[in-house]
C-alpha cells in the first residue's frame, strides 16, 4: 500500500511539470513577440537595400556591356590598327574654370576634325559618326607612349565624385559630319584637384558610326588644371586694362584694406590709379597707407604701369595753350602760343609749369576735351630712370630726359617727381 501511494505522488508531480511547461509565462510571450517584431522589421530595412544593391549591380554590369559594345562599334576589327584618327584642331584657352565654357586658344568652340593615319591628311570621310566627349586622367597616356588601347582609353575616364554633378556638362554628345564637328556649350562641373594627376584632358570617342569598317582612335587635348570659378572672380589681370576695377592690380585685394582706402578717395579704377600716380605719387603712397612696404608699392605700379592705352587724349584748353594729355594724364603734345610740341621737344617745357598744367587736367577731367589720337597699346608704359637702349627698337623717337618720360608724337610727360606753387597764368614762360 505504502509503494503504491509514492508512485501515485510521483505521476502527479510529473504531470504538474508538464502542465506548467505546456502554459507559456508572461515573460515568454513578450519575448517571443519582440523577436517577431524585429525579424518582421529587419527584413523590411533590408528588403530595399538588397533591391538597391541587385539594381546597382545590373545597371553597372548592363553599362559595361554597352559601353563595350558601344565604343567598339567602329573597333570590330580588333586585329587591325587603327586607320583613322579624331584630333582637336587648336589648343584650349587657358585658364580653365568650373562652370565656365571650353574654348580654343582663339576663343572659339572646339573643333574636331578626322584624320587619315596612313597619310597624315584631314580626311575626306562623308559620312556621319556620333561622338561622345569625356573627360580623361591627365596623366594618360604617359609621355613616352602616345599609341594606346581602347580599354586602356576607357579605364582612364574621370566619373564625377560621390554625390556631384555629372563632370562634363552641356554638350557631351555630338554628331560628326563630313569628318568635322564643332562642340557647343561644354564646362566642367568640378576642379581637378581631388584626382592624383591635378589635371583633366577633354578626350572624343565614337560610339556610332554609319560605316562599321572604321576604325577609329579618340582625339584628347592637353592635360589642364581646372579651378574653382571663384578663384576667377578674384583673379589679377595681365596686362590689367584702363576700366578694371582698381583690386585687379597685385598686392591690393578685392574689398581689403588697400582696396577700402582707395575707394574712400575716389581711385576705382587701374586708370584712376595710373593718373593719380603720374601727378602726385606721394598722395597715393600717403593714401595706401604704411600698411603698403616699398616691395608691395613696387610691385602694385609695376603691374599698373603694364597696363593697355587707349587712343584718347584728353585736351586742357586755355587763352593761348592747348595741352594734350593721355587717359592717364601723361602729357602726349603741347601746343603753345602757335608753337605745337611733341616727342622730344616736350623736354623744353618748364617742368613746374607743366606740373600744374597736370594738376588742373587733373582735378577737371571729367569736364575735358576728348579727341583720338595714334594707338601706342604696342608701347608699355615707360618707367622712370629706364634707358632709350632698353627699349623695343620700333620706339626709336623715345627719349628720356633725367626721369622725366615721354614718347613720339602722343608720347607722355610724367611729373611725379615735380611740383610748385602758385596758379596758371597766360603770362608764365612756359618754355625754358
Amino acid at each position: 500500500m505504502t509503494g503504491k501511494r509514492i508512485l501515485d505522488d510521483s505521476e502527479q508531480y510529473w504531470q504538474n511539470q508538464r502542465r506548467q511547461r505546456a502554459k507559456p509565462s508572461l515573460a515568454s510571450a513578450i519575448g517571443e513577440v519582440v523577436k517577431i517584431n524585429f525579424i518582421q522589421n529587419f527584413c523590411t530595412v533590408l528588403e530595399p537595400m538588397l533591391r538597391r544593391v541587385v539594381k546597382e549591380e545590373v545597371e553597372i554590369g548592363l553599362r559595361r556591356t554597352l559601353s563595350f559594345s558601344n565604343s567598339n562599334a567602329l573597333r570590330f576589327k580588333s586585329l587591325e590598327p587603327s586607320t583613322m584618327q579624331l584630333k582637336f584642331r587648336k589648343r584650349l584657352t587657358l585658364p580653365i574654370f568650373t562652370g565656365t565654357k571650353i574654348l580654343d586658344e582663339d576663343g572659339n568652340p572646339l573643333e574636331i576634325y578626322l584624320v587619315d593615319i596612313r597619310n597624315n591628311q584631314e580626311s575626306t570621310f562623308s559620312g556621319t559618326i556620333k561622338l561622345q566627349i569625356v573627360v580623361l586622367d591627365g596623366d594618360f597616356p604617359s609621355a613616352d607612349n602616345n599609341i594606346w588601347t581602347s580599354d586602356e582609353f576607357d579605364k582612364h575616364i574621370v566619373k564625377e565624385r560621390r554625390g556631384k554633378r555629372p563632370l562634363l556638362a552641356g554638350e557631351v554628345s555630338v554628331t560628326m559630319k563630313d569628318g568635322v564637328v564643332f562642340l557647343g556649350d561644354t564646362e566642367l562641373t568640378d576642379n581637378s584637384s581631388w584626382i592624383r594627376s591635378r589635371k583633366f584632358r577633354i578626350a572624343a570617342r565614337v560610339v556610332q558610326a554609319t560605316s562599321h569598317e572604321l576604325v577609329v582612335r579618340e582625339a584628347m587635348t592637353e592635360a589642364f588644371v581646372v579651378k574653382d570659378h571663384r578663384g576667377e572672380l578674384y583673379k589679377k589681370h595681365h596686362p590689367p586694362m584702363l576700366e578694371d576695377e582698381v583690386w585687379r592690380l597685385e598686392k591690393i585685394g578685392k574689398d581689403g584694406a588697400f582696396h577700402k582706402k582707395l575707394a574712400a578717395k575716389d581711385i576705382k579704377t587701374v586708370q584712376d590709379f595710373l593718373r593719380l600716380s603720374v601727378v602726385n605719387e606721394p598722395k597715393l603712397r600717403m593714401i595706401l597707407g604704411i600698411g603698403m612696404s616699398d616691395k608691395m608699392w613696387e610691385a602694385t605700379i609695376t603691374h599698373a604701369r603694364t597696363c593697355v592705352l587707349d587712343n584718347k587724349l584728353h585736351v586742357l584748353r586755355g587763352p593761348n595753350h592747348a595741352i594734350f594729355f593721355n587717359s592717364i594724364c601723361q602729357v602726349s603734345k603741347a601746343a603753345i602760343n602757335g608753337e605745337t610740341l611733341t616727342g622730344r621737344d616736350l623736354s623744353r617745357l618748364n617742368r613746374a609749369y607743366t606740373q600744374k598744367f597736370a594738376e588742373a587736367a587733373y582735378q577737371s577731367w571729367n569736364s575735358l576735351e576728348v579727341v583720338d589720337g595714334p594707338f601706342i597699346n604696342d608701347t608699355p608704359l615707360l618707367t622712370q630712370g629706364d634707358l632709350v637702349d632698353q627699349q623695343p627698337s620700333n620706339c626709336d623717337n623715345l627719349g628720356v630726359v633725367g626721369s622725366v618720360y615721354f614718347y613720339s608724337s602722343v608720347e607722355p610727360y610724367n611729373f611725379s617727381e615735380s611740383s610748385s606753387q602758385g596758379e596758371l597764368s597766360a603770362t608764365y614762360k612756359f618754355i625754358d
